[in-house]
């Protein structure tokens, strides 16, 4: 092939693989898969709310949930302060008796390390999202007010 520039069709290949691996990444960044050895230290991140859903793959509640979560991770993607996260409470049983989870799926919010409320509504996006907008406000203030209250203490 006279004329072809093997620097360019290199290029263009490689373009395509790094925007080909962006979109298949971006599929489920948005969920953070939390584990024994990470749940602590992620749900400890200052002023950092954790939505986390606790399931098991052969739960048929967990799996009548589809991609709800994902598409859950990606409306809150824009949230600063707000981390999905999903434990599977299979090949986590420690920290699942740990956290108390009890019934599958199960969806609690974290602040600051501490449970600070557990989801029982309507499964849709919208109204985990109102949920835990309104939860994360909640948790945030109240800390708010601790720090104040421990600053007026010194």
């Amino acid at each position: 092939m006279k004329g072809d520039h093997p620097s360019l069709l290199v290029t263009i290949l490689l373009i395509s693989s790094l925007l080909l691996s962006t979109f298949v990444h971006d599929a489920r960044a948005e969920v953070i898969t939390l584990t024994e050895s990470t749940f602590s230290d992620k749900v400890k991140e200052k002023d950092t709310a954790w939505f986390v859903k606790f399931c098991v793959p052969w739960c048929k509640h967990c799996k009548n949930l589809g991609s709800l979560w994902e598409e859950l991770g990606k409306t809150m993607e824009g949230e600063d302060e707000i981390e999905v996260g999903e434990v599977d409470c299979g090949t986590n049983k420690p920290l699942c008796s740990k956290v108390k989870i009890g019934s599958y799926p199960s969806f609690k919010i974290f602040y600051n390390g501490e449970e600070v409320a557990r989801y029982r509504g309507t499964r849709d996006v919208e109204s985990m999202r109102t949920f835990v907008l309104e939860e994360t406000e909640k948790a945030a203030a109240a800390a708010v007010d601790a720090q104040l209250e421990e600053d007026k203490d010194l």
